[in-house]
């Protein structure tokens, strides 16, 4: 494992070609694998397109729904990756790994009870969007299956944040590519191959998933043995973790209230208008899970500099990783600028949808040097084991957005101008997010130094 960062003197000096090589260690192979996951997801949405808008309207409502029972827990890879950076920094591998076991543990609890519930509640979770009655018959099939894979993808969440936590992100890159390269070619062979429809994109998933959490979690305990570190559930330690994980959790659910609205708002548009929709947010995702590389680095690098007291260094790396993704969004915005027309062809055959996605995606477009900021500085708190002041600031961010999505909602506008507005609305609230982080950011509350926060 790394050594902790220097400490630096009191002044912030920029920083040395040594970090920047440190933070394209950790971003470069974090980059790879979060865009590994859209990047099949764009292949599920296009293997399921071409089941009809119907089904394509489905997994855009049912997506919508696994990703907020996954998302929401979130915390199992942000929250035990700020911990185990701290310890690491602190010179305390034993219990950096220690803490990681306790996640993983807390990780299979939760993700047991989250697939019962989701599973229980899946045709009331679908009603809640209201798409038509075909779209949202697609999107129970879908979701009832995929409830199976729900406690393997937190047993990922859990064991990618140990291995960020531990300087380590080439492992998750290595099992993202193989999982979700099974992914889409298990999608292909039984939506088209065998003709489950939708619910053999949902079996691909579940398999992948699960074979994932198998790798992932058998490199952690292959390490904590290593260290001697025990594998046992530890009651109190787990008890812990989640409590560590509660104001992660708020942060985690007003954002996802936040897409959920976004969604609520797309349905009310039209079947065509909610199928476009639901690619153009998977675009986005795929963009943010780009851009979110920069956080990943941050989160590590924060948490192991704050826990072995270097202030100055860990401010100097933050606002080089914030330059750094303001140009990376530049970068995207061309990228997807250029291509507006041509991605809604590998998704639809209905010209409608086509139409309407083209133009969500040049709002698509602008947003990313906004994100950029909002994604990076959201990673430096996390890793600064900020989550309290990130809960109130992430509520607060959601109740500005609701003016703005209701209005669009209200508005009667329907069909593609409709959808550019609610994209609209949606780089409002990314805007709001990103200057209430950067005054944060700015001053000094943030950083505690030390093992533990």
């Amino acid at each position: 494992m790394a050594d902790s960062l220097p400490v630096t003197a009191s002044a912030t000096p920029p920083p040395d070609r040594g970090v920047r090589a440190e933070v394209l260690r950790l971003a470069v192979p974090a980059f790879l694998a979060l865009i590994a996951e859209p990047l099949f997801l764009l292949a599920d949405s296009a293997i399921v397109g071409y089941l009809g808008t119907s089904s394509l309207a489905g997994l855009g409502v049912a997506s919508a729904v696994l990703l907020t029972a996954v998302n929401v827990f979130v915390f199992l890879a942000y929250g035990t990756t700020a911990v185990v950076a701290r310890r690491l920094g602190a010179g305390d591998q034993r219990g950096a790994v220690s803490a990681g076991i306790d996640g993983l543990w807390l990780s299979l609890l939760l993700g047991a009870v989250a697939a019962v519930a989701v599973a229980v509640w899946a045709r009331p979770l679908v009603e809640i969007f209201g798409a038509s009655p075909d779209a949202s018959a697609e999107a129970v099939t879908y979701l009832r299956v995929s409830t199976l894979g729900i406690p393997p993808m937190l047993l990922v969440l859990a064991a990618t944040g140990v291995l960020r936590g531990l300087q380590d992100t080439r492992t998750p890159l290595v099992a993202a590519v193989a999982g979700f390269s099974a992914n889409a070619a298990l999608s292909l062979f039984l939506v088209h191959g065998v003709g489950w429809g939708i619910a053999g994109a949902a079996w691909g998933t579940v398999i992948a998933q699960t074979g994932m959490a198998i790798g992932l979690g058998w490199v952690v305990v292959r390490g904590a043995g290593r260290l001697d570190a025990s594998l046992r559930f530890h009651a109190a330690g787990v008890l812990r973790s989640a409590l560590d994980g509660v104001p992660l959790l708020v942060r985690t659910l007003a954002l996802r209230a936040v897409l959920l609205l976004t969604t609520w708002a797309a349905a009310g548009l039209g079947e065509p208008e909610l199928a476009a929709h639901q690619v153009a947010m998977t675009v986005w995702t795929s963009l943010a899970f780009a851009l979110d590389a920069l956080a990943i680095a941050a989160q590590a690098l924060t948490g192991r500099s704050l826990g072995a007291g270097d202030v100055a260094g860990t401010r100097a790396v933050t606002w080089l990783m914030v330059r750094w993704g303001v140009w990376f969004g530049v970068v995207l915005t061309g990228l997807v600028v250029a291509l507006h027309r041509v991605v809604p062809l590998g998704f639809s055959a209905d010209p409608e949808v086509r139409a309407a996605l083209a133009a969500a995606l040049l709002v698509v477009a602008v947003s990313q040097p906004v994100a950029a900021v909002a994604f990076v500085l959201d990673g430096v708190l996390i890793g600064a084991g900020d989550a309290r002041w990130l809960a109130v600031a992430q509520t607060v961010f959601l109740l500005a957005y609701l003016p703005m999505v209701l209005g669009v909602r209200a508005s009667g506008v329907v069909g593609v101008p409709g959808l550019v507005w609610l994209w609209v609305a949606f780089t409002g609230f990314m805007t709001v997010r990103a200057v209430g982080l950067v005054w944060r950011a700015r001053g000094d509350g943030w950083m505690v130094t030390g093992a533990a926060r």
